[in-house]
């Protein structure tokens, strides 16, 4: 059982799960049994969940970017009915421009009840007006209502993009479609046009596809129960926000955004968590 392994082993292991390494690869240079890793990664994740969603409150943020990245469990979604699986499943992610911070994520359909969700929880954190930039996703101009109402400088990039990839070749099947024309949309408030971006946001889809291995691309390393992977993201958000140096800033997001006043050592995460 994973309550039995050593300090020094727990936080080896939860090192290498934020890292981007697999559980079997894991288990492969550890010794750790694969169950274990499992049993701990998740442990660990929900524990994570709850300390960002008690600390992240009261934030004094200027500028937050939206975004969502796309994933599955158990089976992609034309394979899910078939395989009793949840199918496609998508993480909505905000990131402080300045601080690099994300206060908020909710891991969830692409819908309008998991966006009002997420905006709704975004919303409670933030202790003043804010200058906030999406996509185009037709659900977010209600869900930002709904959770802002009038209080907030709302705006959208809206993308064209050229043909579809279906037909190429695997390189450019599995890159993204160019993008021929972006257009900027004030839709409340009074945003900063030249500012409305979700650039910083979608740097942050790529980082997160690099150290969670449940998001990695063309691999088979995906979660199978929808709890594993929502404790998987709560995991890699905490160490991003309290432990990893950015680079732009030359400290941890929670650091710029004066959540905390040092790095926390993946040690002292495990130790948070009740390990």
């Amino acid at each position: 059982m994973a309550n039995n392994l050593d300090n020094e082993k727990k936080v080896l292991a939860v090192s290498m799960l934020c890292e981007g390494s697999s559980i079997r690869a894991i288990e492969r240079m550890t010794s750790i049994h694969r169950d274990t890793v499992m049993r701990l990664g998740v442990r660990i994740g929900e524990a994570c969940a709850k300390i960002q969603d008690s600390k992240l409150r009261n934030l004094s943020s200027r500028e937050i970017e939206v975004d969502e990245i796309w994933g599955f469990i158990g089976a992609k979604r034309k394979n899910a009915e078939r395989a009793g699986a949840y199918g496609d499943v998508w993480t909505f992610i905000a990131l402080d421009r300045d601080t690099k911070l994300i206060p908020s994520f909710v891991v969830g359909k692409r819908d309008m009840y998991h966006s009002r969700a997420f905006m709704d929880d975004l919303a409670s954190r933030l202790a003043n007006r804010i200058q906030l930039s999406s996509d185009a996703m037709t659900s977010y101009a209600d869900a930002v209502e709904g959770g802002f109402g009038c209080d907030v400088d709302y705006g959208q990039i809206e993308k064209t993009y050229s043909v579809s990839n279906l037909n190429k070749d695997a390189a450019s099947r599995y890159s993204p479609a160019e993008v021929v024309k972006t257009e900027r949309v004030v839709i409340n408030g009074m945003p900063d046009i030249r500012r409305i971006t979700t650039s910083h946001v979608e740097k942050q889809n790529h980082t997160l596809r690099m150290h969670c291995r449940r998001l990695t691309r063309l691999t088979n390393a995906f979660s199978k129960k929808l709890e594993n992977f929502q404790a998987a993201v709560a995991l890699n958000f905490a160490y991003y926000n309290f432990c990893k140096v950015h680079g732009a800033i030359r400290c941890t997001p929670a650091q710029a955004a004066g959540v905390e006043q040092s790095i926390w050592t993946v040690s002292e995460l495990v130790e948070r968590c009740g390990e």
